[in-house]
């Protein structure tokens, strides 16, 4: 995998918060970094895939199992008998 090297800026605090936690997973903060926005990515273009999908499929709609034949109207399901 090709990377490429950014400049990110961060309050003193959370860089000593996340060094720490580096440490602590025995990780580098790039590592981290680089896991938690692949996960994020990943996330928005799964959310992004399932609805594209939802649309789709309220576009073309469901097959009820009535084939071709006229559906029940209102009166015909909620026939009293």
């Amino acid at each position: 995998m090709e990377t490429q090297n950014i400049t990110l800026s961060l309050p003193k605090k959370t860089l000593q918060k996340i060094k720490l936690l580096a440490v602590k997973h025995q990780s580098s903060i790039s590592k981290m970094l680089t896991e938690a926005l692949e996960k994020i990515a990943d996330e928005e273009t799964g959310y992004e895939e399932a609805r594209k999908r939802q649309m789709e499929w309220t576009e073309k709609g469901f097959d009820l199992g009535f084939g071709s034949s006229k559906l029940p109207g209102r009166e015909e399901l909620h026939e009293r008998r």
